[in-house]
């Protein structure tokens, strides 16, 4: 069986473990720095096993050696964020927790793939390419999985048709300048350009870039969860069951895109290895002048990073 370290035993974390027992994907490991919280999660889910027809194992522990060979590893620790709160501002805490979770993975386990879910996500994964020392086709970010979903639930609530239908793609930083693409985004095989108006799809899109904005106004405590969890365990399947799914992600760019060491969302192939291939799709001007704003805010986060390095 294998094996799967969630680090943080938060609402994402906690969520994500349901959904890989569900699918008998893999055994979990949950670390927190709370004494007790990871553990008491991890017995909750045990004996909700018998009637959920699951059979994993799923251990709780304060102890980052506990993460010992895993094969993925998913880390979602991190502060909130909060209303009225960018995502940028949860850098430096977040930084900080991050560094201490990735030494550990590349103590315990050196040969697995890293998916960086906490906020600010692209610069959370490079804190981790960064202090893990692994190639970049070993980290990723989760990002454009929940970008895309929550496109396709708003085109799917939109034309009143069942979500499965919809296969949408959504590229860019993970925040208010993602850049959801129409043109290859499709409904029953009908892109969607032949199926709503322009002024509609200007508004599904502005929704998709502020949806967890949305989540977080609502709840006032925190942040989205269900949908968070839901896509990070779909690029967890992918790795442990090698499935090469071509899902969109933040990874690592050398050149793709005409972009160099950062973190963006795009289109991969997500396989055993990780990040297998980066695909490059055409971009009209303006999604190309989209895209560069979103990566200029990556850039911003990660300048950021760098100064609390030098000054640390």
């Amino acid at each position: 069986m294998s094996k799967v370290a969630i680090i943080g035993a938060g609402n994402v974390g906690a969520t994500t473990v349901y959904y890989i027992a569900e699918k008998n994907l893999a055994d979990v490991v949950m670390v927190d720095v709370v004494e007790g919280l990871p553990q008491s999660k991890a017995l909750d889910y045990l004996h909700a096993g018998p009637q959920r027809r699951y059979g994993v194992e799923i251990v709780g522990s304060n102890d980052y050696s506990a993460i010992e060979g895993a094969d993925v590893v998913i880390m979602t620790a991190g502060m909130p964020r909060k209303p009225g709160m960018d995502r940028m501002d949860l850098l430096k805490t977040n930084v900080g927790i991050a560094k201490a979770a990735a030494q550990a993975v590349a103590k315990y386990a050196p040969d697995s793939v890293v998916l960086a879910v906490a906020n600010p996500l692209d610069v959370i994964a490079m804190v981790m390419l960064r202090e893990t020392g692994f190639p970049p086709q070993r980290v990723c970010g989760m990002a454009g999985v929940l970008d895309t979903s929550r496109f396709t639930y708003f085109i799917a609530d939109a034309l009143g048709i069942w979500p499965g239908d919809v296969n949408a793609v959504v590229l860019g930083g993970h925040g208010d300048s993602m850049v959801p693409i129409p043109e290859y985004t499709s409904v029953g095989g009908f892109q969607i350009t032949e199926l709503l108006d322009a002024r509609t799809i200007e508004k599904l899109v502005d929704r998709t870039r502020n949806g967890g904005g949305e989540i977080v106004n609502l709840m006032k405590t925190g942040g989205a969860f269900y949908a968070p969890g839901a896509s990070a365990a779909q690029m967890t399947e992918a790795i442990i069951r090698d499935d090469k799914k071509i899902l969109p992600a933040s990874a690592y760019l050398q050149g793709e895109y005409g972009y160099n060491g950062l973190f963006l969302g795009v289109p991969i192939l997500l396989g055993g290895g990780g990040v297998e291939k980066i695909i490059e799709i055409e971009l009209t001007g303006e999604e190309k002048e989209a895209l560069r704003l979103s990566a200029e805010g990556v850039l911003a986060g990660v300048k950021n990073l760098d100064s609390l390095e030098q000054a640390g």
